[in-house]
């Protein structure tokens, strides 16, 4: 009879030699946009295996359960994908917020030039990231309230929103040296 340690080393043996071909394997599946990121698919996966492993029963093909998971994952991000539509009349005066709110206050002369290459810096971001963005800063919601509608957990959605805002203040700053010299 399997004990139920046994499950967990099975994935953990599982996952630390097959990680690279199950990212591959979700790569290969989704690869029309970063915001199904599949290191981030694999990761979910692995953490809700691990966090179940002691209550299911015995695992007799961790190969087939894994991908089978992984599979039903990727299917469930291609369902909860939502095309967004920015409306440009509403946004203007949600990009100055956003403007001042990054930048703190700031000197009126620079504010539509940074206003327009800050809106350009969040289009060029990868989706993932954008639509973190669009979505606390713009649109209201609250890290919760997207983990529920898209299943992602409120720490991996905070963790990408401080990836966002990193990679906008080097970008921006990059831009800034740019038009300066």
């Amino acid at each position: 009879m399997t004990t139920k340690t046994e499950n967990r080393n099975n994935l953990s043996t599982f996952f630390n030699e097959e990680y690279t071909s199950l990212r591959r394997y979700v790569q290969s599946k989704i690869q029309d946009t970063s915001e199904r990121d599949a290191e981030d698919i694999v990761q979910d996966v692995a953490l809700r295996l691990f966090s179940k492993a002691d209550d299911i029963l015995p695992i007799q093909n961790v190969a087939g359960f894994v991908y089978n998971s992984v599979r039903n994952r990727i299917i469930d991000v291609m369902r909860g994908k939502k095309e967004y539509k920015y409306s440009s009349d509403d946004m203007d005066g949600q990009w100055q917020e956003f403007v001042q709110l990054f930048y703190g206050e700031a000197d009126n002369t620079y504010s539509p030039l940074l206003e327009k290459a800050l809106r350009q810096a969040i289009m060029e971001l990868k989706p993932v990231y954008r639509d973190i963005i669009i979505a606390i800063d713009f649109e209201g919601y609250a890290y919760k309230e997207i983990a529920d509608q898209t299943g992602i957990p409120a720490g991996t959605l905070m963790s990408r929103r401080h990836r966002a805002l990193s990679i906008l203040s080097k970008n921006l700053e990059n831009t800034k040296k740019h038009k300066t010299t």
